[in-house]
């Protein structure tokens, strides 16, 4: 890599690989290089990463702020967007503006699932896993998570007072 960080080499990539899973998905296993950091690139993410047959990227999830995309590079895979699934493979591209619908990727064919992800890097993001009824809450390198069905309509303190006194 120079100096500035501007090139990354294809050797220095796949050098950087390492893996990956996500804990609340079993199933999830992949291996990816953090080109964008690698290139010196704060405010965007973009990402190698490589999901080995019958293995799951992530977890099925939806972004609130921050948008996503990802280019399937070799291989090919399965992408559930908002409920439906769809057979992808090398030149697909998906995008998840924000806020976005949830997705998630898997890879149920024998060969490697490559595929290239990038997105916005925001010091505050949102994101719901509806299928596990939580939502994650991160401020910069904090994160915290949520059941959703802890959830509660705003009202001003003094509403909340005159409701607390009912039975």
């Amino acid at each position: 890599m120079t100096e500035r960080g501007y090139l990354v080499r294809a050797n220095e990539a796949t050098e950087s690989e390492s893996g990956f899973s996500h804990p609340w998905n079993a199933n999830s296993e992949m291996y990816g290089t953090r080109l964008g950091a690698m290139a010196g690139l704060s405010r965007v993410g973009v990402n190698r990463v490589r999901v080995p047959g019958g293995r799951e990227s992530f977890i099925y999830h939806s972004h609130y702020t921050e948008e996503e995309w990802i280019y399937i590079v070799s291989g090919r895979g399965v992408a559930e967007i908002d409920g439906e699934e769809y057979e992808v493979a090398a030149g697909d591209f998906m995008g998840f503006p924000a806020p976005g619908v949830a997705h998630h990727l898997r890879n149920p064919y024998d060969e490697d699932l490559v595929y290239l992800v990038g997105g916005e890097s925001h010091e505050v993001e949102v994101a719901d896993f509806p299928r596990l009824g939580r939502r994650m809450l991160r401020l910069g390198q904090n994160v915290e998570i949520y059941d959703t069905s802890d959830a509660r309509a705003f009202v001003p303190l003094q509403d909340e007072a005159d409701t607390s006194d009912q039975p």
